[in-house]
């Protein structure tokens, strides 16, 4: 999955938005690449539940579970994780799935949870040089709203 560019920049993007967050953040960050790169689901084009997640594709008892209905299956809400699915089984099967309604609209409710971060700086991957690049300028309170 990692060796897939979508797949990789989705992660990568979880793992940007890590640099300058605060602790607390941190871990909201850590619940959302569980829930989406480990054992993301999405929907595909006959809105039948699809894995993606590394997690759920390494481990065929996994991936055999998340098909029952045993499992909890909510749609894929960032703010939801973050707020309330910081603490996550790792040493058992997921109780809880959370399912976008395709692998892009997962990446785009990532994304712009991931821009909405509030950090002292502002981080970018430029794909020209292969590079992270550094903004540095502390945002005056007018330029924040």
């Amino acid at each position: 999955m990692f060796a897939h560019q979508d797949f990789a920049d989705f992660s990568q993007e979880i793992g940007l938005a890590s640099l300058g967050a605060t602790e607390h953040e941190i871990k909201r960050l850590a619940a959302l690449y569980w829930f989406t790169i480990e054992f993301g689901m999405c929907l595909d084009s006959n809105g039948d539940r699809k894995a993606y997640g590394a997690g759920i594709m390494s481990s065929f008892g996994e991936l055999e579970y998340c098909q029952t209905d045993k499992p909890n299956f909510l749609p894929l809400d960032p703010h939801l994780i973050a707020a309330q699915y910081v603490n996550f089984p790792i040493s058992e099967m997921q109780p809880t799935y959370f399912v976008a309604e395709s692998f892009e609209k997962a990446k785009e409710q990532i994304n712009e949870y991931c821009n909405n971060i509030k950090r002292p700086f502002n981080v970018a991957y430029n794909t020209k040089t292969h590079s992270i690049e550094v903004d540095r300028r502390i945002k005056t309170r007018a330029e924040e709203s």
